[in-house]
């Protein structure tokens, strides 16, 4: 049996930061192109009811299980203690479900949300912030594995204090092994960095990986003109692996290298009225099952 399997996010179809972008589209019309496209998993989206008892029947009706779940940290403002009271709902959803892992982002202090921040404008935390993160985010990790058996998967995002390799390093570095990491190859290029470079020293406590592609020219003009996040995203930054500027060979020789076994999910924020749903997710699944067989995944 494969080791990975292949799971879509809505974003494709419905945008989660911009309703205006794919809004109208029925929950039905996404979960049934999912299953149409290949893919035998999907993510949280707005749209998707959050009761166990109604999302799991609606997601088997289509072929599809939950791979995981986004959850809003607030960890900058919250004491351990107090998140872990926060995300008892988002837990008991991720545990019917059978999930290994929880996407995690910090939000409390973020501007990629908002569209007339430029990416500029992003809070940088000093090492005594930092320090005084980690030791919050460990706690909550280690609650995580030790009680539900579920990984905290923290997603470093651009225009949240984690955007960088040098950000994303010191995470590591400052928490305690049960943080784990979702690795986006979208965002860390986004960042200015690699997700090679990531695999190859953070292999081992990466817990879940999200894929999109980035065209670097939109990147670079969105960079150069000073941009917000949502604004690179209506330009066309993202788009599906295998269609952009990141080189997937390289990532999926790395992915062997380091034995990834779990979820490889396709996740690409694109305007639907512009990049067909369906056409993509097909598309990225024919790319992202062509590079996992091509590297023995």
């Amino acid at each position: 049996m494969s080791k990975v399997q292949y799971g879509i996010s809505p974003l494709t179809w419905t945008n989660d930061d911009m309703p205006e972008l794919g809004g109208e589209i029925p929950l039905e019309t996404c979960l049934s192109e999912m299953s149409e496209a290949g893919f035998t998993g999907t993510e949280l989206g707005t749209k998707y009811p959050r009761e166990p008892e109604v999302l799991i029947p609606l997601l088997e009706k289509h072929g599809l299980v939950l791979a995981s779940g986004w959850f809003s940290g607030n960890l900058m403002t919250l004491t351990a203690e107090e998140e872990i009271a926060a995300m008892q709902d988002h837990i008991k959803l991720l545990k019917a479900a059978g999930c290994k892992a929880m996407v995690y982002g910090e939000v409390s202090n973020t501007v990629h949300g908002d569209i007339n921040t430029p990416l500029s404008q992003r809070v940088i935390l000093t090492m005594d912030e930092w320090k005084a993160y980690a030791e919050k985010l460990t706690k909550v990790a280690e609650y995580l594995l030790n009680e539900h058996d579920i990984k905290l998967s923290f997603h470093h995002h651009v225009g949240t204090i984690c955007e960088t390799e040098d950000d994303i390093n010191l995470l590591m570095e400052l928490t305690g092994d049960a943080v784990h990491l979702t690795l986006d190859t979208g965002h860390i290029t986004y960042g200015g960095g690699n997700p090679v470079t990531m695999i190859k020293r953070w292999g081992h406590r990466i817990g879940h990986m999200h894929f999109k592609d980035l065209r670097l020219d939109v990147m670079k003009a969105a960079r150069d003109a000073d941009k917000s996040f949502l604004n690179a995203v209506l330009d066309g930054v993202f788009t599906v692996p295998g269609t952009g500027d990141v080189d997937y060979d390289d990532v999926f020789a790395a992915l062997k290298e380091r034995n990834y076994e779990g979820w490889l999910l396709v996740e690409a924020e694109q305007d639907p009225a512009k990049a067909h749903p369906l056409t993509y997710a097909k598309t990225a699944y024919e790319n992202i099952t062509g590079y996992a067989n091509k590297y023995g995944l």
